[in-house]
């Protein structure tokens, strides 16, 4: 007890406050993401098995290229997806736009695992499928761009990096029960099992997982941010040409930076696989199995580095990332072959490199435009990049392998992760800033 003069105590200062994440409210947001990436990378990994299944069998270089264009087709859409589900989220809410593309996703995952083959229906099996891809082309360009926007809005200033690390954190996650499930499956299934029905399982999977995506979100509350800003959404009369007339250089950065995320994406996540099984004599079963434990550590580092960033600012990691991708990543490539460990070191160096951007993903394209812009703007110009860049990577890849060319897309690669460094270099640091 102090002693003093009468009325002279000094108060005791008060706890301070914790802050408690709301884990179930940043899952809910952060699974549409998660599923439709699990999709796209079982499409992408177990094509090496069902690639005959839906083109004619006799060229199997030419079904495979047929199934990889399908993927690049479909991604086409994810511009279009952004748009429109962007625009939705604009003026009408995250919620609603975010059900409606869990339910696309959810559906074209079904209507995957029940496709009918070549065999059974012709040439009806390419155009379903396509169809079908389309479908998610669509609903994937609405997620990304909502959920990071949800993500954004719901997050302090101060910690918007930690919750943004949620998205990748969950997608993380999903791929890699998708790698699991496809070393599962390579070590316990006959290849002529994987080729004619068990490819289909792991759709099942991504069908069931939409279901448990869709009861998370039925409940979730709108923003704030929204709430406040959707009335001026609804005003504007030409919202996409007011991203560029009044935001040209946040719609150059978004474009700067996705081109190289979604090649990372795409080299590790997807094309790498296919590539070093067809092209580097690699066993499925290894491949399948430095995929899981890259995706581990991917998992592991999101929440970590989007600490850091909330600490030590966007560009320091954003920098780290697009230099050492460049100098790198064709020194990863040639270490991609038969050996496990070759393997599983280019796997676990790529995706700890790129963690420095997909944990604070959301953050930083929330932080570009404005809420009553903020959907629309990610999702059209991201969509679009993902589209020109991350869609046409695993057709590049197999294309140039058949050419003989194989270590020429990772030249590519190294390229987009020095324009990226030039425009990471230019951007204006955001850290604990508000959003407009």
């Amino acid at each position: 007890m102090e002693h003093g003069a009468p009325g002279n105590s000094v108060p005791p200062s008060p706890a301070p406050t914790v802050h408690r994440l709301p884990v179930r409210r940043l899952v809910a947001a952060s699974i549409g993401n998660a599923i439709e990436w699990y999709d796209w990378t079982i499409y992408a990994t177990f094509s090496i098995y069902f690639a005959t299944q839906f083109f004619p069998s006799e060229n199997e270089d030419l079904a495979r290229i047929n199934t990889f264009a399908t993927f690049a087709l479909a991604f086409f859409f994810r511009p279009l997806g952004g748009l429109l589900i962007g625009r939705l989220a604009d003026v009408r809410g995250r919620r609603p736009a975010m059900i409606l593309t869990i339910v696309l996703m959810a559906g074209g995952s079904l209507v995957l695992a029940v496709l009918p083959t070549y065999e059974q229906v012709g040439w009806a099996a390419p155009v379903l499928l396509l169809l079908a891809r389309i479908a998610q082309g669509l609903s994937i360009g609405g997620e990304v761009s909502n959920a990071s926007a949800y993500l954004g809005e719901i997050a302090p200033p101060d910690r918007r990096g930690r919750y943004s690390s949620f998205f990748y954190l969950s997608t993380g996650t999903a791929v890699l029960i998708a790698s699991l499930l496809g070393f599962a499956l390579a070590r316990t299934l006959p290849e002529d099992a994987l080729h004619a029905w068990g490819w289909r399982i792991p759709f099942v999977v991504g069908a069931l997982l939409g279901l448990v995506g869709l009861w998370l979100r039925r409940a979730l509350a709108e923003t704030e941010a929204f709430e406040r800003a959707g009335a001026r959404a609804r005003r504007l009369p030409h919202p996409l040409l007011t991203t560029l007339r009044s935001h040209p250089k946040a719609v150059g950065r978004l474009v700067g930076f996705t081109m190289l995320s979604t090649l990372c994406y795409y080299t590790f996540f997807s094309a790498l696989g296919p590539f070093a099984v067809d092209s580097r004599g690699a066993d499925d079963v290894d491949v399948f199995l430095a995929l899981s434990v890259a995706t581990a550590l991917f998992v592991a580092l999101q929440y970590p580095m989007g600490a850091l960033a909330d600490r030590v600012g966007r560009r320091p990691p954003l920098l780290a990332w697009s230099a050492a991708t460049a100098v790198l990543i064709v020194p990863l490539s040639r270490l991609v072959g038969p050996d496990l460990w070759g393997l599983m070191t280019a796997f676990c160096v790529g995706l700890a490199l790129y963690t420095a951007m997909t944990s604070i993903a959301p953050a930083v394209m929330s932080e570009l435009f404005p809420t009553e812009l903020r959907g629309l703007g990610i999702g059209a110009w991201y969509n679009l990049t993902v589209a020109l860049f991350g869609g046409t990577a695993p057709l590049v890849i197999s294309t140039l392998a058949a050419l003989g060319w194989s270590t020429a897309f990772f030249f590519y690669v190294a390229a987009a992760a020095a324009v990226c460094f030039v425009v990471v270099l230019a951007m204006p640091e955001t850290r604990g800033t508000e959003l407009r």
